[in-house]
């Protein structure tokens, strides 16, 4: 029998429309809009499903519209009775990984999105920076060059064995990324508002933590898998804190994808827009099933592959 783990997207997956066909036909589905709206105070429905691309990408929508879409996939495969045992997310991801096994309610899940995706739009406005995809060196090359780039630059998620993420001040950025394009490396400038994993976060993360304080959080009902540890998380004392510092970290997510596999983990469904995650997955394991789940086609193709 498989042993599942749930895989959550993070920012930068968005696209218009995501989770219409799911919300359509799903009580549960249309129950997370509900709550996200209530808590958020505006029509996420509609700069989900109408856009503009231009609107749905601000951080501020996009965060609580992806986790959104996120927790629609999640309903979907609890409706026709899949189960899991254990969970991890991207970055943003996390927060829906957080919802479904236990750790806050659906209610300060959205709280706490909200408050993340504000602060994190207002240090972008505050700080420009930038963050690039390096695709081919291994990680420790990656380091290397980052740190011997003038300015501040550093590798904020270990996305796979041969794609890294740098982030930093855009000059930086731009110098680091022509030493792994001279080096025959393929660069690929992300479209996000600035350096998010990096210290030019650090704002956000002071802001955010108030918030954090005023959450209740639980021990998890199945495994969790944490980006900050690069494994999976134990100790639930201080999440404020660990989440606080999530802002600032780098996404250990290889490390994590290793310990899920350690753990005995062998079919991986991500649930969330497009399928960036299971990509990652089938370039860093071998001897895994995996499948994602962002719509009815997916949907129907990832029931398939779990029940054989």
């Amino acid at each position: 029998m498989s042993k599942n783990v749930f895989l959550f997207s993070g920012q930068g997956s968005q696209y218009v429309g995501m989770a219409k066909e799911l919300y359509d036909k799903y009580e549960g589905a249309k129950a997370v809009f509900k709550t996200a709206e209530e808590v958020l105070g505006y029509d996420l429905k509609k700069i989900v499903f109408e856009g503009p691309d231009t609107e749905l990408n601000k951080t501020v929508y996009s965060q609580p519209a992806i986790i959104s879409t996120s927790l629609c996939a999640y309903e979907a495969l609890r409706a026709n009775g899949v189960e899991f045992s254990g969970v991890a997310g991207h970055s943003l991801g996390e927060y829906a990984a957080m919802v479904i096994s236990g750790i806050v309610s659906l209610e300060d899940g959205f709280r706490l999105i909200k408050a993340r995706a504000e602060a994190m739009q207002k240090a972008a406005e505050e700080n420009s920076g930038a963050m690039c995809a390096v695709i081919g060196p291994p990680s420790d090359e990656v380091e290397k060059v980052c740190a011997e780039t003038a300015g501040y630059v550093v590798p904020v998620n270990y996305n796979s064995p041969v794609q890294t993420v740098i982030a930093g001040d855009i000059s930086a950025v731009d110098a680091a990324s022509e030493v792994f394009t001279e080096r025959k490396a393929r660069c690929m400038r992300l479209n996000v508002a600035s350096a998010f994993h990096s210290k030019l976060m650090q704002p956000a993360a002071e802001e955010f933590i108030n918030t954090a304080k005023t959450v209740s959080f639980s021990a998890p009902s199945v495994a969790f898998y944490s980006n900050v540890l690069g494994e999976k998380l134990t100790d639930f004392s201080d999440m404020p804190s660990l989440l606080a510092k999530h802002i600032v970290s780098p996404v250990r997510f290889v490390s994590e994808l290793e310990a899920m596999k350690r753990d005995g983990f062998d079919t991986f469904i991500e649930l969330g827009p497009n399928k960036v995650l299971t990509g990652l997955v089938r370039k860093t394991l071998s001897d895994v099933s995996y499948a994602n789940v962002e719509n009815e086609k997916t949907l129907i193709k990832a029931l398939e592959a779990i029940r054989g």
